[in-house]
């Protein structure tokens, strides 16, 4: 009997209508367009603007996409993995409430927590549920309503995240397709520089913390580059070694859009040209949870079956890792 691997077999996206451009963010906070281009590559970023709509709404459209782009059924969804930092709110599920939006009647459904590596992580997961055997379709949907916990008076953080969300569907695959290897890593070192202060059980809400704006996202940006920088690279080099791969044999780097220099960091550790390494930050910047799933739907027409994709990611906790995975489909 040939092994069972976890190919993508279907990818969806979807981005908020209203722009922030750095033209915009520069009548907000004292920066400007060069300053912040040169630092990040970010050019614009979308925020999800309507009343009463959060990171599910997001999620519920990348999901929506999926199934009309890959032509699938939602009743035969057996699993949902709702990969987001910015759940709709606390205790009730996100990932439950969408499952049941867009009709996956017969899937149950969770959120998987793992700051900016949720995506990176919840691969990990889907796959495993696909390897044992014991499901044939998991849905893994990473989205982020990061404007949500974005204070837009500190230019800190406020030039680096946008809205989205992006979504792949994981079934068996008997070709060798799919993911092949991975490589995650964790560390509690990172708690103290990238974080929120107030809103969780050792800090409850109360009128001193929203006072005090301790319920956005406060980030020591020069440590947080530094251990991305030498975290991403180290575990995008380390997944090549281990699968004996030469930057010839890889074909598209799948990176984190956190910043353009850790992204070129990443992409000079493993000698790669710059073609094969996808880029969409300056269109949407960080948007967390789904940035990889972006990448992949913004260039599924690139990839052809049989594709070696190098996923890799950096985020809060700190979170970190690398995926190889073969790609499983030519897009018609």
């Amino acid at each position: 009997m040939s092994k069972i691997t976890a190919a993508i077999t279907a990818v969806g996206g979807y981005v908020p209508d209203y722009v922030l451009s750095n033209q915009v963010l520069e009548t907000l906070v004292d920066t400007n367009d060069e300053w912040i281009t040169t630092r990040t590559g970010i050019k614009e970023r979308r925020l999800l603007k309507e009343q009463g709509k959060g990171t599910s709404y997001l999620a519920i459209k990348a999901a929506q996409d999926l199934f009309k782009r890959g032509n699938i059924n939602p009743a035969e969804i057996d699993l949902v993995i709702m990969a987001t930092a910015t759940p709709d709110m606390p205790v009730a599920t996100t990932g439950v409430y969408v499952a049941t939006q867009i009709g996956a009647v017969n899937a149950f459904a969770y959120d998987l927590s793992a700051a900016c590596s949720s995506f990176l992580y919840g691969m990990s997961t889907a796959a495993a549920y696909i390897e044992s055997g014991r499901y044939k379709k998991v849905l893994l949907i990473g989205a982020d309503k990061m404007s949500s916990i974005i204070d837009y008076t500190d230019r800190a953080t406020c030039i680096i995240f946008g809205d989205g969300g992006g979504a792949v569907l994981f079934e068996p695959n008997k070709e060798g397709l799919g993911l092949q290897d991975e490589f995650l890593r964790s560390d509690g070192i990172g708690r103290e520089y990238l974080k929120i202060d107030a809103g969780g059980s050792i800090l409850p809400a109360s009128k001193q913390t929203v006072e005090n704006s301790q319920h956005f996202v406060f980030q020591d940006g020069k440590t947080v580059f530094k251990y991305a920088v030498s975290g991403m690279a180290d575990v995008s080099d380390k997944i090549l070694q281990r699968n004996n791969l030469t930057k010839n044999d890889v074909d598209w780097l799948i990176a984190h859009q956190a910043n353009k220099r850790i992204i070129d960091a990443t992409a000079s550790r493993m000698e790669l040209d710059e073609e094969k390494v996808l880029v969409n930050i300056h269109k949407y910047g960080n948007t967390t949870s789904a940035t990889l799933p972006l990448l992949l739907s913004d260039f599924e027409h690139k990839f052809k079956k049989g594709d070696n994709l190098i996923f890799a990611a950096f985020g809060g906790g700190f979170t970190w890792g690398s995926i190889y995975l073969k790609w499983a489909y030519n897009k018609q």
